[in-house]
Formats: C-alpha cells, sequence, structure tokens
C-alpha cells in the first residue's frame, strides 16, 4: 500500500481536498514534462500569496528538467536528494529577499520574509495539486553553490526546492527511493500545538 492509498490520514478527513490529500513524493514519472501554461499557473499562485505589507519579498528559479538551468542545479544536490529531484518534472528554487538592495529597495519588513515566502510555496503546492500534479520540498543542497552558479545578489537568500511532477511507479526506482513511498505520514497532536489562555495549556 502506497502513502497516496492512506491518504486521507485521520484527523485531515474534512480537510479540503488539496491539502487532505496531500504528500511529499518521493517517485516521480521522469518522461512527464511541464507545460509553459501550467508552469504559469503555478507562479501565479505564488505570486498571489499574502504578504506583509504587499511586500511580496520573494522569487523563484524556474528550472524544467532538461533545462540548462535544472542541469546546473541538479549537480549541487545532497547524495540523499540526487536520485528522485532529477526526476521530477520541474524544481522551482524559492528566494527570500532579506535585506535592501543597494538602491534601498526590499521588503518593508524584512523579519517576515521566511514566513511570506512560506505562502508563496504552500499556494504553489495547492495549485499543484489542483492540477493533479505532485509535490516535494526540500533543502538538501547546496545553498551557497546555487546563489553563485545562478548570480543571486547577496540580499536574497536560497531557501528551498519544489520538485513538482507526475507521480511515477515506485516499481521503477531505487529501493531507497521507493521506501520513502512506505513512510508512515504522522503529525504531533492538536493539544501540543495550540494552546489557550496560557502557553502549554492545550486549546479545546
Amino acid at each position: 500500500m502506497t502513502a497516496a492509498k492512506r491518504a486521507p490520514q485521520p484527523g485531515a478527513e474534512d480537510l479540503t481536498e488539496h491539502l487532505r490529500d496531500r504528500w511529499s513524493v518521493s517517485v516521480f514519472d521522469p518522461a512527464h514534462e511541464l507545460a509553459d501554461g501550467e508552469i504559469r499557473l503555478l507562479l501565479e499562485a505564488a505570486r498571489w500569496a499574502p504578504s506583509a505589507g504587499n511586500s511580496q519579498p520573494w522569487s523563484f528559479l524556474v528550472l524544467p528538467r532538461g533545462s540548462a538551468g535544472h542541469q546546473t542545479f541538479v549537480t549541487h544536490l545532497s547524495r540523499g536528494n540526487s536520485g528522485w529531484v532529477p526526476r521530477a518534472s520541474a524544481v522551482f528554487v524559492a528566494i527570500a529577499q532579506v535585506a535592501e538592495d543597494p538602491d534601498g529597495n526590499g521588503p518593508k519588513w524584512a523579519d517576515y520574509s521566511f514566513y511570506d515566502l512560506g505562502q508563496a510555496a504552500a499556494h504553489l503546492t495547492v495549485q499543484a495539486a489542483s492540477l493533479g500534479l505532485s509535490s516535494h520540498q526540500f533543502a538538501g543542497f547546496d545553498h551557497g553553490a546555487v546563489a553563485a552558479a545562478f548570480g543571486v545578489p547577496d540580499w536574497w537568500k536560497v531557501m528551498t526546492g519544489i520538485a513538482v511532477g507526475l507521480h511515477g511507479d515506485p516499481a521503477q526506482v531505487d529501493p531507497r527511493d521507493a521506501e520513502r513511498e512506505e513512510r508512515e505520514r504522522v503529525r504531533r497532536p492538536l493539544e501540543e500545538i495550540a494552546y489557550a489562555d496560557t502557553w502549554g495549556t492545550p486549546w479545546a
């Protein structure tokens, strides 16, 4: 039984479909390609995410499989991610502006840049789900090398990658990657994350 068949997990049954059935796929179809229109929709979803003061402190490297940028990026993957990430149809590298540029332009409240980027990334993955696509966010790559290779300015910080594509066949990949598909999906109970009145007092 795959992780996809185990969804929805206890407690998630009543969530909206694209959140309820979300899971981090590690087996992608290496033949699937994203159309330019699909990539645009994913980026539009990120573009319309909320941000502090509408500062929109995010940018993305858009790296479809087979592109020059993709070929550069995959050379900087960690060993654990080098097997499965290249099979995804595209990788979006999420980058946050953390300081003003030399002209004094920057987010109004840089302290919230990471939070805002996270929302943009989440919007992108929910839009991917609405298109029948799977996604997996990851941080296992050489961030400094990627920043240097793509000329990311010093006032921006490379954060994570988002692999997007069509779920593939676990039988056709390395067993170590296929094993990821079988891991149980668990979350901390609500009483450990939602407090009322005082810190540590569970809500409801």
